[in-house]
């Protein structure tokens, strides 16, 4: 079968999965790895082999600039002392631990022969690195806190970089070279220092030409560049291109675009990375389903169990210590976060393609290769689709009858209010008497009363639904006056000057309702005071029932009722 054919393909059932997911509420990362799976048990074609030089290449510089552009730099920095301290130090300490279970348990229980403490040690080097993609579109979709979405992916950000150079060094020792403390150390702190330097210098660049551009095409490209160049630099010179990457994107999300770009531009960069994002992502857990043989892994089911067990446990002795040594800062994280971010530390596509590199010579490679796809397996499907009842559970998040007695009423307003509607339709229309169908109509009538009142009813008892339908009901209206504006230029009633003016004012407010800086907003102010006659979308803010207080200075304090308050949790 022809290359395009398949890209073709996957392309359709990454979209079919993505219809499916939404349908039965299953995280769109877990559907398109157990889909990957279905394909490669039914071999009905030959995909493309997840190889170390395709990731680098096409998919790790994309997907880490789109989760750097998108993170606020306010926010990583609030919580610079938990992220470094879980990515760099707490990854070594999770490494050696996970060598330390897992290589004397298997050879007491006899399940491999001839396993060092080396070989444990390249296998918890590759493993190390986690995928919060599937963990962190979860915490959205059920209303999460956003701190504990910035720690995750703030910590899988730096880790994927440590990951790799800690990797390339033990497997440089199991083969044969000699161990230095010194020597590794600085050899670190110059492979991630340097990375940290040239992603630097490549966005601080990309954001001055930025500042001196205004075509979205060309920011667009800009920010390519900066994506894939700051990668293939670094890794050319051989340091993390990982590390590049990431401060890129942040630079160009935090400095070059709120200092560049317009709002018309800055939405329509945002609207091709989170794109970009969507395909890439599609592809490498589709291919990840495809690389794994089933069979396989159930001939080293032992090991792959007792290796999962291992590397959970070597992160919690990490979560939790490090929770413990924050709790007396600022940065103090709820021991109910702790627990999620421990099962939340699923692995992904990055441990497999770094086993898939080992030389087919390397000792236990066989072994190695299925205690990774097996463990990056029951990561994805065990810990992805038991996040959500985790969350419920803590009482992270609203529990789910909530949400569906809110849609169960909302939805009877609905009903009702498209009952009455069609009725006064035929009345109208003379298709029926009025007198015929009055008392339709008052039933009608009364079960939109009903509705309206039993509605209310709940969102005076959980805020939460009432600011989620202004935010709803205000995205609505400023895509609806970004339409009238559009068919405005179309039939030339407006000009290009007034267009470009207008809808420059609606892309802010979208901007800023999808940034969430919306609920700060003074009632009925705009962001430019001197535009406030033109500036459409700035309709006021929410009821003042139900909406939420103003977003504090210190994003570590963002913590709900309910969801682990840090003085109360400690006793």
């Amino acid at each position: 079968m022809h290359q395009e054919v398949v890209f073709i393909g996957l392309f359709a059932v990454a979209s079919m999965v993505a219809v499916a997911a939404r349908r039965f509420r299953v995280p769109y990362t877990v559907a398109l790895v157990l889909a990957g799976l279905l394909l490669g048990t039914a071999h009905g074609f030959q995909p493309p082999h997840l190889t170390k030089e395709l990731l680098y290449a096409i998919f790790l510089p994309g997907l880490l600039f789109e989760a750097a552009f998108h993170l606020d730099f306010k926010k990583f920095w609030y919580n610079k002392l938990a992220i470094h301290a879980l990515a760099v130090p707490g990854l070594m300490v999770a490494i050696a631990l996970t060598a330390l279970i897992l290589t004397p348990v298997a050879a007491g229980l006899g399940l491999v022969d001839h396993f060092s403490i080396v070989h444990g040690l390249v296998f918890a080097s590759l493993i190390a690195a986690t995928d919060p993609i599937a963990v962190v579109g979860l915490f959205k979709s059920l209303g999460a806190p956003k701190r504990l979405a910035v720690l995750v992916e703030g910590e899988s950000l730096l880790n994927d970089g440590t990951a790799v150079v800690i990797f390339s060094m033990v497997l440089a020792i199991a083969n044969g070279g000699v161990f230095s403390a010194g020597h590794a150390g600085s050899q670190f702190v110059a492979v991630v220092g340097m990375g940290t330097l040239i992603g630097a210098g490549i966005g601080y660049a990309v954001s001055k030409i930025i500042q001196r551009v205004d075509d979205a095409m060309v920011e667009i490209t800009l920010t390519t560049v900066a994506a894939y160049g700051a990668f293939a630099l670094a890794e050319q010179f051989h340091y993390s291109g990982v590390i590049a990457t990431v401060v890129a994107g942040m630079l160009c999300g935090n400095y070059g675009a709120s200092t560049g770009m317009s709002p018309s531009t800055r939405v329509a960069v945002e609207s091709f990375w989170e794109y970009l994002a969507f395909a890439l992502n599609s592809f490498v857990f589709l291919l990840l389903g495809l690389e794994v043989e089933l069979q396989t892994l159930l001939k080293y089911w032992q090991v792959i169990l007792l290796a999962f067990v291992a590397v959970t446990a070597g992160r919690a002795v990490v979560i939790f210590g490090v929770s413990g040594l924050l709790r007396f800062t600022k940065e103090r994280i709820p021991w109910s976060w702790s627990l999620v971010l421990t099962w939340g530390g699923l692995r992904g596509a990055l441990s497999m393609v770094l086993v898939l590199s080992l030389s087919p010579e390397f000792p236990h490679r066989e072994l190695l290769v299925n205690m990774t796809f097996g463990v990056v397996l029951i990561s994805i499907i065990v810990q992805g689709l038991s996040m959500g009842p985790l969350l419920r559970r803590l009482s992270i998040v609203s529990p789910s009858h909530d949400r569906h007695e809110y849609e169960t009423r909302r939805g009877a307003l609905m009903a009702a209010s498209a009952g009455l509607r069609s009725i006064e339709q035929l009345v109208q229309a003379r298709q029926v008497h009025a007198d015929a169908v009055s008392n339709l109509k008052q039933g009608y009538e009364a079960r939109v009363v009903e509705a309206e009142r039993a509605l209310g009813e709940l969102h005076l008892a959980k805020e939460a639904l009432m600011a989620e339908e202004y935010e709803s009901a205000k995205r609505h209206a400023l895509l609806v006056e970004r339409t009238e504006l559009s068919q405005g230029l179309q039939r030339g009633v407006l000009s290009e000057e007034a267009y470009d003016r207008l809808v420059r004012n609606v892309d802010a407010a979208l901007l800023e309702l999808e940034m969430g800086s919306h609920w700060a907003e003074p009632s009925g102010t705009p962001s430019d005071p001197s535009s406030a006659a033109e500036a459409p979308g700035e309709v006021g803010s929410p009821p003042t029932k139900g909406a939420p207080e103003e977003p504090r200075s210190d994003p570590a304090d963002e913590l709900r009722p309910g969801e682990g308050d840090p003085p109360s949790d400690a006793d």
